[in-house]
């Protein structure tokens, strides 16, 4: 019968050789000889004899690189190639909600971009559309900007640029957000959603039937400016007051 070897802890203290000195394998345990031979040997490989190649789940994943993938900074995939269906075409083309359309002080209307976003995830679904970058940003002393891709199901849809304006450099982060905002809107002009708002006579109509113009004084300067805003917004109050 082997002996294991004995601990030297002292109690109360700790003990640094209490690893060396406890039992690792069948070998230093103390294990009857008859009980021994009938154990079966060690059979899990060491590290060492582990390929490096090997994969746990091999077979189970794909290579994270597609080498077949699209590069949508220079591709034109899919341009012009089909129509979309009937049902998406219908959601793209739907006239545009007059209440969704806003007014800016000098007289431009425009829909939020969220609306644009709302409309693609209605006819394509989420996940099914996206905007590539086709160029580096570009950052001048004042304005940012940078081309992208609408890409829809896979295809490329439309290419445009987006732009910015930023008065410091603390604002670049935001104008690069709003740059992209800005391309989404340019390219959705492609698939005709909201187009009346390029339509001069839909503008002509739309801003005597929805908005006023009205003078307002700055509070500082006291300078006075005629402003636009829609008949169901609240009067100008800061920093031009009515």
């Amino acid at each position: 019968m082997t002996k294991a070897a004995a601990s030297s802890t002292v109690e109360g203290a700790g003990n640094t050789d209490t690893v060396e000195t406890s039992p690792s394998t069948t070998n230093d345990a103390d294990i009857p000889e008859t009980v021994r031979e009938s154990l079966p040997s060690e059979s899990v490989p060491s590290s060492g004899t582990l390929s490096s190649s090997q994969s746990p789940f091999s077979g189970d994943f794909g290579s994270v690189t597609d080498s077949s993938a699209t590069d949508w900074s220079k591709s034109y995939y899919g341009l012009s190639t089909q129509a979309f269906s009937k049902d998406i075409a219908e959601i793209l083309l739907a006239p545009v909600d007059e209440m969704d359309v806003e007014m800016k002080p000098d007289g431009l209307i425009y829909l939020p971009e969220i609306k644009y976003r709302r409309v693609l995830n209605k006819a394509f679904g989420p996940g099914a559309w996206g905007l590539a970058p086709r160029s580096e940003t570009n950052v001048g002393p004042k304005v940012v900007s940078r081309e992208y891709a609408l890409v829809c199901q896979g295809r490329l849809v439309a290419i445009a640029r987006g732009e910015q304006e930023y008065f410091d450099p603390s604002g670049i982060p935001t104008a690069t957000e709003a740059c992209k905002s800005n391309a989404l809107m340019r390219c959705c002009k492609d698939l005709g959603i909201a187009s009346e708002l390029w339509d001069p006579r839909f503008i002509r109509e739309f801003k005597a039937k929805y908005c006023v113009e009205v003078f307002a004084e700055h509070v500082s300067t006291k300078k006075k400016k005629k402003l636009w805003r829609r008949k169901d917004q609240p009067k100008f109050d800061y920093p031009y007051k009515e």
